[in-house]
């Protein structure tokens, strides 16, 4: 079994969305053994999933309704084997807690560098932020998948 953690800064739009996308990669491609879950380094415990993300989910058949932020703990850094975040900042946090050589930026994981290794955050912005973090999101799962199917 693999365990993918996501992280971001609330849990309420990007690494939900990440998660909702990668879950659906992987049923997609038929492969076994892929747990995924997210977090937030800031995340208020309980709370319901951005309106946009909510949105651009039902939009793209991504059923985001029953997510509720969780912060991000050690024991999530324990429990992952691979943990995948969006920004420099929630890496630095990630390795706080002990993720070391597990975690690494979204985009860094699949092979880019730079700005185009982190994934902007939409929330607050209008919908068409929220799809084109969805659409970013949605580019990179195939490799993410790819890269998790090499090391199973």
């Amino acid at each position: 079994m693999t365990r993918v953690l996501f992280v971001c800064t609330g849990n309420t739009c990007r690494s939900r969305m990440a998660e909702g996308l990668l879950r659906r990669e992987v049923e997609r491609n038929g492969i076994t053994g892929v747990e995924v879950a997210s977090a937030g380094t800031g995340a208020w415990d309980g709370a319901p999933i951005s309106e946009g993300a909510y949105l651009v989910g039902l939009e793209q058949g991504v059923d985001l309704s029953n997510h509720r932020a969780q912060l991000l703990t050690r024991e999530h850094v324990d429990q992952a084997d691979v943990i995948l975040t969006m920004s420099r900042p929630h890496l630095a946090r990630v390795r706080e807690l002990g993720g070391g050589g597990r975690a690494q930026l979204v985009g860094e994981y699949v092979g880019l560098t730079g700005p185009d290794a982190e994934v902007e955050d939409p929330f607050g912005a209008d919908l068409e932020e929220y799809r084109e973090t969805f659409r970013v999101l949605e580019r990179l799962m195939p490799a993410v998948v790819g890269r998790l199917a090499g090391a199973g």
